[in-house]
């Protein structure tokens, strides 16, 4: 009797990561000469989001580079990050919260679904809460599958988890 093989499709950013990437962030924007004496601040917020505080657009604008950049070499998937849009804060400054996705949103799976069965491939997909489970009984069927999801260039991150 043949053994089956899975893989999950998921989105999870780790959060510890997050706050490295936010703490390295902090200690640029401390020594950036351009920032000297001005109000803006990076702030990693208990509900796992993260505030930007900024004087203006074009600072605003540095802090999330420099945010983007911490974060992507702490394999943080930039496809993970909601930018709000931009509000007028406290003091003539302006404020902008990142939030972070989890997990495949259910139209989204649902599009990864469809999309693996077209492929017409002898395996089985299915949408588990916020992951796609999909099982076959030949790796190289699961292979092809995360490599044709990969070249697809989907708008939103995603991890293969799992893979036995």
């Amino acid at each position: 009797m043949a053994d089956t093989h899975s893989f999950d499709i998921a989105c999870k950013v780790e959060m510890h990561e997050v706050n490295n990437a936010v703490d390295q962030a902090k200690k640029q924007l401390a020594v950036r000469y351009d920032f000297k004496g001005s109000k803006s601040s990076i702030t990693l917020n208990s509900d796992n989001s993260i505030t930007v505080i900024a004087d203006d657009d074009y600072k605003l604008e540095s802090l999330n580079e420099i945010l983007k950049e911490k974060l992507e070499k702490r394999g943080i998937p930039l496809k993970a990050l909601d930018f709000s849009k931009k509000e007028n804060a406290l003091g003539g400054t302006i404020r902008q919260v990142v939030t972070f996705q989890s997990g495949i949103p259910m139209e989204k799976a649902k599009e990864i679904v469809k999309f693996i069965k077209g492929l017409k491939l002898k395996v089985q997909s299915q949408i588990q809460e916020e992951k796609i489970r999909v099982t076959g009984q030949k790796i190289d069927d699961l292979q092809a599958i995360i490599k044709a999801i990969k070249d697809q260039d989907y708008d939103f991150a995603m991890q293969f988890i799992n893979y036995k």
